[in-house]
């Protein structure tokens, strides 16, 4: 099997990566659906409420991840998932049930929102570690890429389906296909093999200051924190695809919701390109989140400058492929150079940081779209994106002492040096320490 789908080569992968992929598809098509019933039939083409809405949606991970992590690291992974896909499901079925019979209200979308973010919130940490519980700890980086290769699959499909579906039967079918979409994800988590999934440490009972270590975790690893700002700052500013798109079609080029829908399935095919050759790729670097972001910011730049929507459209493959690459390499980064017992609290901090950030974001581009138009929601991203990027670079460089050499001539070449310690390489050996302790530990108490 090619090392690019080497995590497919596991049963219960295949399962979790079969089902995501249906449950994702949903997932985007109900995205696409609920902002063009925002901006079209609710208001007046306000790109302030489609950004409420998205920021609804995503607070709760701004004010419950670290909860939700610690909740991650204790209780039984499969099951407090199939909990959160039922919950997803249900609220997709009763917000479709409310369009199709004609009473929906601005107002009915934000509390569907809000519930709905509220659940993702308490799923957002757990799924992203169930994937160790998965594949053998050397093939996790391969999973996280596959996760995200299957996210933007769905990304690619999603969109375009959606848009054709509101033109056809309108968006409340839209969410009833989403609902039942999560069929999928909870029929996948059933028929795994128990036997086969590979149990990570868990925390130790329900006892006080669980939080309070993760964040002194955290504070320690000055390149998770690296990795965190760059990423908060993104999220904020640059990852706002759903509002920037809806409204440069709309506003910019007076398109209709097929091509708004368009534009995200375009988006997708930058992005699934960087999730498989993130599969490919054995140990992600903060340097490759730094240099993704930058190659993002300026990719972003220059889409907010293209006079047409053809041009504007071309440009969502670079941004797509910076985009997922640069959130790949964080994901994985920070993952595989965790200690298990703290990657649930680890990782709902980097989650609430990342997707927490959106409730701030959303609206505020949404007004700059509205205010100044939507080319300015989009540079302004780019721009906040190179500057973070590039204030990354130069702290790492005095910080972790190391040199920069590149070469923009005949082939373009850059390369980085650690003249002292490697920070992430001594955080995966302490990772890696620890597994294999547990395991010794495991075995021990088998024989």
């Amino acid at each position: 099997m090619s090392p690019t789908f080497a995590s497919l080569r596991y049963p219960n992968y295949r399962l979790w990566f079969a089902g995501a992929l249906l449950s994702n598809t949903g997932t985007w098509m109900q995205r696409v659906a609920q902002d063009w019933l925002v901006l079209t039939r609710l208001t007046d083409e306000s790109g302030v409420a489609v950004g409420i809405v998205t920021a609804l949606q995503f607070l709760p991970t701004l004010l419950l991840s670290a909860w939700a992590g610690v909740l991650a690291d204790r209780l039984p992974r499969r099951a407090l998932l199939i909990a959160t896909q039922l919950g997803q499901g249900a609220l997709a079925l009763g917000l479709g049930a409310l369009v199709l019979s004609g009473h929906a209200e601005l107002w009915h979308v934000y509390l569907f929102a809000l519930l709905l973010g509220v659940v993702s919130a308490f799923d957002g940490p757990v799924r992203q570690i169930f994937v160790a519980e998965l594949v053998p700890a050397d093939k996790l980086p391969n999973a996280v890429g596959l996760n995200s290769a299957s996210f933007n699959a769905a990304r690619l499909i999603g969109p375009g389906l959606a848009g054709l579906l509101i033109a056809w039967v309108g968006s409340g079918w839209v969410f009833v296909i989403n609902g039942v979409s999560y069929a999928a994800t909870i029929l996948a988590l059933v028929a795994m093999r128990a036997s086969e999934l590979r149990a990570l440490p868990t925390a130790e009972g329900a006892r006080r200051g669980q939080l309070r270590e993760g964040l002194r975790y955290v504070r320690g690893r000055s390149d998770i924190m690296v990795i965190m700002i760059v990423m908060g700052v993104v999220s904020t500013f640059g990852l706002n695809f759903q509002l920037t798109s809806a409204m440069m079609a709309r506003t910019v080029f007076g398109k209709g919701a097929g091509e708004y829908g368009i534009l995200g399935s375009i988006l997708a095919i930058g992005s699934l390109s960087g999730a498989l050759l993130a599969a490919r790729r054995e140990r992600p670097r903060v340097r490759l989140v730094i240099g993704a972001a930058l190659a993002f910011g300026v990719a972003m730049s220059v889409q907010a400058l293209m006079p047409t929507y053809v041009a504007y459209a071309v440009m969502c493959i670079p941004v797509g492929l910076a985009s997922l690459t640069m959130m790949t390499a964080a994901n994985s980064a920070i993952q595989v150079s965790t200690e298990p017992q703290m990657r649930g609290r680890v990782m709902a901090l980097y989650m609430m940081v990342f997707i927490g950030a959106t409730p701030i974001g959303s609206p505020l581009i949404g007004w700059v779209a509205q205010t100044f138009g939507a080319r300015w929601a989009v540079g302004i991203g780019g721009i906040a994106t190179v500057l973070v990027a590039a204030g990354a670079a130069v702290w790492a460089g005095r910080a972790w002492h190391v040199e920069v050499h590149y070469r923009l001539r005949s082939r373009p070449h850059l390369e980085v040096r650690y003249l002292e310690s490697d920070p992430e390489r001594a955080a995966r050996e302490r990772a890696a320490l620890a597994l294999a302790d547990q395991r010794a530990r495991d075995d021990a108490s088998a024989a």
